[in-house]
């Protein structure tokens, strides 16, 4: 997924703050759908983003494509299970430690 978001939307290669958790369907339910008619199974792969706001339509439609791509060329994953969110904040939104607001100084 990294990959992805440097190529289409520009995240410098050393912003490696990714969290990857795997649910085994043991300890809770997997729910999935048909919601907007895309047949997806218990392979359905959700991934969320949080990043600062100001990307385009274009760059995010962009993005959601590069990753199922991979996610494909990867894991096999079908793109049909490829479930993305984006979550926007802006500047202010985040501390990358020290207690200071690096996107944001006074």
């Amino acid at each position: 997924m990294h990959e992805a978001l440097q190529e289409t939307i520009g995240i410098p290669a050393d912003d490696l703050f990714q969290i990857l958790t795997s649910h085994d369907g043991t300890t809770g339910t997997l729910r999935h759908g048909t919601y907007f008619g895309i047949e997806r199974d218990d392979d359905i792969v959700y991934v969320r983003i949080t990043l600062r706001a100001g990307r385009t339509p274009q760059q995010k439609r962009a993005l959601y494509r590069r990753i199922a791509e991979l996610a494909e060329a990867y894991a096999g994953t079908e793109p049909r299970n490829v479930f993305v969110t984006l979550t926007e904040n802006g500047p202010a939104d985040w501390s990358l430690g020290e207690g200071q607001a690096q996107y944001a100084p006074e």
